[in-house]
């Protein structure tokens, strides 16, 4: 029998999403793994909360508010509203869902800032950055374009260069210009603030060794103590959305300071909503209780090193581990926007089942930091052989013949005692394996009992006894142990399923599937009616979610930068007039509203102009538009809406590559007039 368990007092949290964009299925990876996990707890009677919150601060967020017209309050409230129903219907329930622009987080913020302050591990010094004169702002690195100091390339941001491959100081770009303004940069000094990493090596190097990391993790922190960890600058100067520093005008934390004290704060907000539960008992040194941090390997450096060091200054208890998980790829490859595999969270919803992705991404993850694969094709065949085929057949295969024949009624006693002890005994492995994150272990070993029980009931062959006159008594009692067998699996496929597990519950008539409630089995007892617990997946849901995630359908060269749209000469055909399409050849033209975030001459060019086109989400599209002659003063177009094709495919020029073209209208020259939308369309919206 089960191994009885002593209940634990846990604090899971997910890093925080930012406040800048949709959800999309590599961020779901690990919002679905902490989830499963969670849930996993929960049902083996452990207190367990669970927090997270959006990432809200940051020169991003503060242009991108800017682009849509809004404060920065009003668009994180909008984007930590699209995120929180997005948790929810993907079946990922938090206690709390905070964010780091809340008083709870500055407060801790400036708490944890100032103890390491007064404990000498802040330092100062001034450094010389590229400064946007026209914005009056520094520039972070992404904030920079120009030409490779190596290649030459053109349109390379102020780290590394996509071309050659090349990385380098923004300082050493040729002809730099901001990408906010399109002004040349110039090198400005400015006091900034440092956290003193080095001062906690010793300390980082205990916690590394004792086991609290993956071994991928630990082997990667190795790297970077050998390497020689270096001060950690934490300040930005204004204009900065974020929270200025207590002893700093002008000065505000680095968002990557604030956003993991965001679980401190998401949790305190818990804890003013709960009163039974105590801030201090969770964060102060000593107490019984665990915490742990789900993550994604891109971002271990600020939560193995920066974080448990920043604690240990002020004085709060450090995570009791840090779980890094690996990267998602589609098909094999990376997300991609052409090939439909970048696909939004909505998007995924609007076609398919949400049970479906947490299905699968559990059956392919492990303890480890590996990226984990979607792949199309397989997604489907497995979640239809395995819960479709397998687990929901149990149940419909003799919930039929117990309704009808035997007015739900199970028997009294177990037919197959040994085999239900087997059920029952694999818990504890199983139970092992989710504990240790290894989820695909546990859905093979799952998968293994489903496989026996359908076994069982092929050899009992029920529906043929059914047939057979006085065999009634033996088709109750396979059907009695079908569904006990049933009963089984979903106690260990709930915290995976969790609307199918409350589906199963309502229908086998009782509370739930926590873990011990195995051990009871369901003897004289009476079910209620069957309904289907889940559907197949269909090919075509699948095919009608990547169409919707695609963002360049169209193959054809780009014949020029600008369409510009003659007037019509006569009603009837003419021999210049452009041949007939259909509507289909029209429907594959994805149209999308555009903000000009930069307008330049192209040195050289006569006709040309280059454009900077936000198309949301954080893309930038670069579009060699020929329209000098109509816009002498390309700076005036910074800030309108225009609309692109956003699907051409990308045209080698002598200038650089052009990613797109507006849309214009006029008979050429002076006269041509790029199309404008309303103030009230979006960047990135499509025209319909």
């Amino acid at each position: 029998m089960s191994q009885k368990t002593t209940q634990r007092r846990l604090l899971v949290t997910s890093a925080l999403p930012y406040a800048n964009g949709p959800i999309h299925l590599g961020h779901l990876v690990e919002y679905i793994q902490t989830d499963i996990w969670v849930r996993f707890q929960r049902s083996r009677g452990h207190e367990v909360h669970y927090v997270c919150a959006d990432d809200a601060h940051g020169t991003a967020i503060m242009l991108k508010a800017e682009q849509n017209g809004v404060t920065p309050e009003q668009q994180i409230a909008a984007v930590k509203a699209e995120h929180e129903l997005d948790f929810a219907d993907f079946l990922i329930r938090f206690d709390n869902y905070h964010s780091t622009h809340t008083e709870e987080n500055r407060e801790f913020s400036s708490f944890i800032y100032l103890k390491n302050r007064d404990a000498g591990h802040i330092a100062t010094r001034p450094i010389r950055q590229l400064f946007d004169p026209e914005k009056q702002m520094f520039l972070a690195d992404r904030f920079i374009k120009g030409e490779c100091p190596k290649c030459s390339a053109k349109d390379q941001y102020g780290d590394s260069c996509e071309v050659c491959g090349a990385t380098y100081a923004p300082t050493e770009l040729k002809n730099p210009y901001s990408t906010i303004s399109g002004a040349t940069p110039v090198e400005k000094e400015s006091i900034h603030y440092f956290f003193k990493l080095p001062d906690f090596v010793d300390f980082l190097q205990d916690r590394e060794r004792s086991g609290r990391l993956q071994p991928e993790v630990a082997n990667k922190l190795d790297e970077w103590f050998e390497a020689g960890l270096n001060d950690w600058d934490i300040s930005r100067d204004a204009p900065y959305f974020g929270f200025e520093i207590p002893d700093a005008p002008g000065k505000y934390f680095y968002v990557w300071l604030d956003a993991p004290i965001g679980y401190m704060a998401s949790f305190k907000n818990l804890c003013s909503k709960n009163p039974t539960l105590n801030f201090d008992e969770f964060w102060k040194e000593g107490g019984n209780t665990e915490l742990y941090h789900f993550i994604g390997k891109d971002i271990v450096y600020f939560h193995a090193l920066f974080w448990p060091a920043m604690l240990e200054g002020a004085g709060f208890r450090k995570p009791s581990a840090i779980f890094a998980h690996g990267f998602l790829t589609v098909n094999g490859q990376k997300m991609s926007k052409s090939r439909g595999t970048f696909i939004k969270a909505r998007t995924y919803l609007d076609n398919l089942n949400p049970e479906y992705l947490r299905y699968y991404f559990a059956a392919k993850l492990s303890g480890s930091v590996e990226d984990i694969d979607l792949n199309l094709e397989d997604f489907s065949l497995r979640v239809n052989s395995d819960l479709v085929g397998k687990v929901v057949n149990i149940a419909s295969r003799c919930a039929g013949f117990i309704n009808k024949k035997f007015d739900g009624r199970l028997t009294a006693e177990c037919a197959e005692p040994t085999l239900l002890s087997e059920f029952i005994d694999a818990g504890d492995s199983i139970a092992h394996h989710y504990e240790n994150r290894d989820f695909s272990r546990a859905v093979r070993e799952i998968m293994a009992l489903a496989d026996r029980a359908n076994q069982y009931i092929d050899e009992k062959k029920p529906w043929a006894l059914a047939k057979v006159e006085g065999k009634d008594t033996e088709v109750q009692e396979v059907c009695s142990v079908g569904l006990n067998l049933f009963r089984q699996l979903m106690v260990y496929l709930s915290p995976i399923l969790p609307a199918t597990s409350t589906a199963s519950a309502q229908f086998l008539n009782i509370s739930g599937f926590d873990w011990d409630s195995r051990e009871q089995l369901l003897l004289d007892h009476t079910i209620n009616a069957f309904q289907p617990l889940m559907t197949r997946v269909e090919k075509e849901k699948v095919d009608a979610m990547v169409d919707e995630s695609k963002d360049n359908l169209l193959a054809a060269p780009a014949p020029a930068p600008v369409a510009a749209a003659k007037p019509p000469k006569a009603i009837e055909a003419t021999t210049d007039q452009a041949a007939e399409i259909n509507i289909d050849d029209f429907m594959k033209i994805d149209l999308r509203v555009a903000r000009i975030v930069n307008a330049q001459h192209v040195e050289g060019a006569d006709k040309l102009l280059q454009l900077t086109l936000d198309i949301g989400e954080e893309n930038t599209r670069n579009v060699f538009a020929g329209i000098k002659s109509a816009y002498p003063e390309p700076d005036k177009l910074i800030g309108r809406l225009t609309v692109m094709v956003a699907n051409l495919a990308p045209r080698k020029m002598k200038f650089g590559m052009s990613e797109g073209m507006v849309l214009g209208a006029g008979p050429g020259g002076a006269d041509i007039y790029i199309l404008s939308p309303d103030e009230g369309a979006i960047a990135g919206m499509k025209v319909k």
